[in-house]
C-alpha cells in the first residue's frame, strides 16, 4: 500500500541510498525522484534516472581484494564513492536522502553536506541511520514526514508482517543455531538488524549482536559456533556473484563438517536486493530468513521473478 503526496508542488528528491530510493517509491513519490546512485535498481525504472554517484573501487574484483582496498581507503580517510556535483546542480534537489551509518555503503554524510552547501536553494539533507527493524520503520516515517506523505497504513502493514513471523516463530519447538554471513573473504558476521531478524525468524545468532555493526570474524569462529542453518548474503552481491566467490575460495577447513552443510541447510541469498538494504524489503528478507530456518512453519515468500534463496 502506498501513500500519496499531499502537496501539489513538485519537490525534487535525490536519493544517495538504494534503500531510500525504495522508500520514496513505496510512499508513492517516485515521480519526484530525480537522481539516484549507481547502485539503485529497484523498483524497475529507477535505473534510468540520472546517476549522481560512482564507486572508486572496482566492484568486479575478488572479495578479499575489495576488503583490502576498503580498509586501506578508510584508514587513510580516502573516499569509496564520489558525487557528481555537476549532475546534482542540474537536478536542483530540494531534498537529499543520505546516511551516516556506514561509510562502506554510501557517500559519507560529510561529503554530502559539503556538496549541499554548493547547491542553489539550500536543499534539505535527511540522514537515515536505521540499526534495527524498528529503526527502518522509523526511517520510513522520517522520509514520509519530510515529503508530507501519510505512511501510517503502509508502516502498519509492514509491522503486521513482522509480527506474523514472530508469532509463528514463538510456536516452534526449538531454535537452531544460525550463521547469517555478510561477507566471505574474510567472513563477516551479520550486524545491525541481522541478528534481530534471526531471532524473530526463530533462530539464535551467536556471531553478531543486535544493533551493532557487522564485524570481521574467522572461519574458526564459524566452526566453533557449529551453525545448524547458514545463510550467506554478501553485502551488495547477488546469488551468482556470491556463489562464484565461494567456489573460488580455497577449501575452507571444516566446511563439510558443519551441521548446516552436512544437513543441506547452507543457503545463498541475494544480499544486494534484500539483507543489505535497510528499506521496505527488509521485511521480505525477514520472511526469506524465517523460511530458511523453519520451512515447516514459515511459508516460502511469494516474490515474483526473484531468486532469493538457493542451496550453497
Amino acid at each position: 500500500m502506498s501513500g500519496k503526496c499531499w502537496t501539489p508542488d513538485i519537490l525534487n528528491i535525490v536519493s544517495l541510498l538504494p534503500s531510500a530510493t525504495e522508500i520514496v517509491c513505496a510512499l508513492g513519490c517516485g515521480d519526484r525522484l530525480k537522481g539516484v546512485t549507481h547502485e539503485c535498481d529497484y523498483p524497475p525504472g529507477v535505473e534510468r534516472l540520472p546517476r549522481v554517484t560512482r564507486p572508486l573501487i572496482d566492484p568486479a574484483q575478488p572479495g578479499h581484494e575489495i576488503d583490502k582496498l576498503v580498509h586501506e581507503r578508510l584508514q587513510s580517510d580516502g573516499a569509496l564513492y564520489t558525487l557528481d556535483i555537476d549532475v546534482l546542480r542540474e537536478l536542483e534537489p530540494g531534498v537529499i536522502l543520505t546516511q551516516a551509518l556506514c561509510d562502506v555503503c554510501a557517500v559519507s554524510e560529510a561529503d554530502v553536506c559539503r556538496a549541499a552547501e554548493l547547491l542553489p536553494g539550500n536543499p534539505v539533507v535527511i540522514n537515515l541511520e536505521p540499526r534495527t527493524l524498528t529503526g527502518v520503520l522509523q526511517a520510513i516515517r522520517q522520509v514520509a514526514g519530510a515529503l508530507e506523505v501519510d505512511c501510517s497504513a503502509y508502516v502498519n502493514s509492514l509491522q503486521k508482517r513482522i509480527a506474523a513471523v514472530d508469532k509463528r516463530s514463538q510456536a516452534t519447538g526449538g531454535r537452531p543455531r544460525v550463521a547469517l554471513l555478510e561477507w566471505l573473504s574474510p567472513p563477516f558476521s551479520t550486524g545491525h538488524w541481522g541478528p534481530e531478524m534471526v531471532r524473530l525468524a526463530g533462530g539464535v545468532e551467536g556471531l553478531g549482536s543486535e544493533g551493532r555493526p557487522s564485524t570481521a570474524i574467522s572461519w574458526h569462529d564459524v566452526l566453533e559456533w557449529q551453525p545448524e542453518v547458514m545463510v550467506i548474503a554478501c553485502c551488495g552481491w547477488d546469488i551468482e556473484r556470491t556463489r562464484a566467490e565461494l567456489a573460488a575460495m580455497d577449501e575452507i577447513p571444516g566446511w563439510n563438517d558443519l551441521p548446516a552443510v552436512m544437513n543441506g541447510r547452507a543457503y545463498l541469498s541475494d544480499g544486494a536486493q534484500y539483507f543489505s538494504r535497510p528499506g521496505p524489503r527488509l521485511v521480505d528478507s525477514l520472511e526469506i530468513l524465517a523460511h530458511a530456518i523453519h520451512p515447516d512453519v514459515h511459508p516460502r515468500p511469494d516474490l515474483p521473478g526473484a531468486r532469493f534463496l538457493e542451496y550453497a
